[in-house]
């Protein structure tokens, strides 16, 4: 039998896309940039992305790699424990609302 070598990245076909997650991360990353007075295109300049991109981030439609989300927090100037943080509070409360 032939050994197969582990190749990188998802398999064909699946999804670590979660919307719910994704919106909540958005929203926080939104509120965040706004607390500290940045335009979506002074922290996607920072953040070193497209502000497109950021725009998706922000809507919740991209949910954005670890490195990014260091980058991001680094551009807002606030701990990326603390934008999780934020974001798993949001979806406590939808999944507290909705129960």
């Amino acid at each position: 039998m032939e050994k197969r070598l582990p190749t990188r990245g998802r398999p064909a076909g699946t999804s670590s896309f979660d919307p719910q997650v994704a919106g909540a991360f958005g929203n926080v990353v939104r509120e965040e940039r706004l607390k500290s007075g940045l335009a979506q295109e002074k922290l996607a300049l920072l953040a070193g992305i497209e502000r497109a991109h950021l725009g998706k981030i922000e809507r919740g439609e991209s949910l954005p790699t670890l490195p990014l989300i260091m980058r991001l927090s680094k551009a807002l100037e606030v701990k990326a424990a603390d934008l999780i943080t934020q974001m798993e509070q949001r979806l406590d409360q939808c999944e507290g609302g909705s129960g």
